[in-house]
């Protein structure tokens, strides 16, 4: 199942770690559902500060803003009409950013507000200008604080959740640690609350199609995410180089993991990562796929090359000139991402072609590589 059965020095794993994302979950920041737990955001406000006072840098991802508003406006339910979802985070988001205020008062760090959606982390202007607002964030001593724009989201540019939302912002300053904080102490071979003999799993090498098949899904009235969305986060991250650790935030504590505890499951780092363009292009949504034949694939995966249009066995879905769109095998396995020079009408009008026959098929349109190498990102 990718798991490690050997012990795993943890300590030596996160040493060179000085920026961590931490996530905390609706369930871990609020209690029954629907009041904001402000003991447990003082307790993290404290262990933040102090992480900070040794050289770390930390942003935190905080779910809790739908929850808290429900509370305040006596809903039971997740509202799941968008203009009622976005009434509801619009009054929680308030309440939230005050707690969060108040706890690091006390320490006398100040806390900046960082609301995201899908489409701004999609383009890669506005991607690099959020990046800068965090680093410049980082530089003046500040804890960000982010979360989706949920007041202004709809279905098309929403992240979907926190879970995936951290794993993007791990991606966004490039942290080398995502710490994700939920009410189990995280990986298990079945869902401990159904099945009492579940057995922990402590280190995870590589997530499995497997693993994320057999995952939970969303356990709350309030909250979104679930073990699945997690190992999707974990998936990401340890591709990018990062390591994850999803742990129970009622008993694990931030300098503990950092210092080895044996808590929760650690993923670790798949190789050296992806930094810059190559990152974000990892990570992005991608509007559409090509599927290559076992030649291109070796080509692409050992040989460094653009990906050509003889290469191309068949094209799905719906994308325009410059958009991201993903490559995969004859398998199924996506072996790479990158920005495709023609539409998705074009590319099947030339898939499999050769170079000197695409111009006549495009109109005199000059044969280009239909990904480039240095607009691509291979896995």
């Amino acid at each position: 199942m990718g798991t490690l059965d050997q012990a795993v020095d943890r300590k030596s794993v996160l040493k060179n770690v000085q920026r961590v994302i931490l996530k905390l979950g609706t369930r871990v920041v609020t209690v029954n559902d629907n009041e904001l737990d402000r003991g447990f955001i003082d307790g993290i406000a404290n262990e933040v500060a102090g992480l900070m006072k040794d050289g770390y840098q930390v942003a935190i991802v905080s779910s809790g803003a739908v929850g808290a508003g429900m509370g305040r406006l006596g809903l039971k339910e997740r509202p799941r009409r968008i203009p009622e979802l976005q009434a509801t985070a619009a009054v929680g988001q308030g309440l939230l950013m005050n707690a969060y205020k108040l706890a690091f008062r006390e320490h006398d760090i100040p806390i900046g507000q960082v609301l995201l959606t899908e489409d701004g982390l999609a383009d890669r202007f506005r991607y690099v200008n959020a990046k800068n607002t965090l680093e410049a964030l980082f530089r003046f001593g500040a804890v960000p604080v982010v979360n989706e724009n949920d007041s202004v989201a709809v279905e098309e540019n929403k992240v979907g959740d926190n879970d995936r939302l951290s794993a993007l912002v791990t991606h966004l300053v490039e942290a080398h640690l995502l710490v994700m904080y939920t009410t189990v102490d995280g990986l298990f071979t079945g869902d401990p609350a159904r099945a009492p003999g579940a057995e922990h799993i402590p280190v995870v090498e590589t997530v499995t199609a497997e693993m994320i098949a057999a995952a939970g899904s969303a356990g709350s009235a309030v909250s979104l995410g679930g073990m699945r969305t997690k190992l999707q986060a974990a998936t990401s991250v340890t591709r990018g180089g990062g390591a994850v650790v999803v742990a129970d935030g009622r008993k694990a504590s931030l300098r503990g993991i950092l210092e080895g505890d044996d808590v929760g499951t650690l993923f670790l780092p798949s190789g050296v990562g992806v930094q810059g363009k190559k990152r974000w292009l990892a990570n992005t949504r991608h509007k559409g796929l090509v599927v290559v034949d076992p030649g291109a694939a070796k080509a692409l995966l050992e040989g460094g090359k653009s990906l050509l249009a003889s290469g191309i066995i068949r094209v799905s879905g719906d994308f325009d000139e410059g958009e991201l769109i993903a490559i995969e095998d004859e398998t199924g396995q996506e072996i790479g991402r990158g920005l495709v020079r023609y539409g998705s009408g074009e590319v099947t009008s030339i898939q499999g072609k050769r170079s000197d026959e695409i111009s006549g098929i495009l109109a005199g349109r000059s044969a280009e590589a239909v990904i480039h190498r240095d607009d691509m990102v291979i896995f």
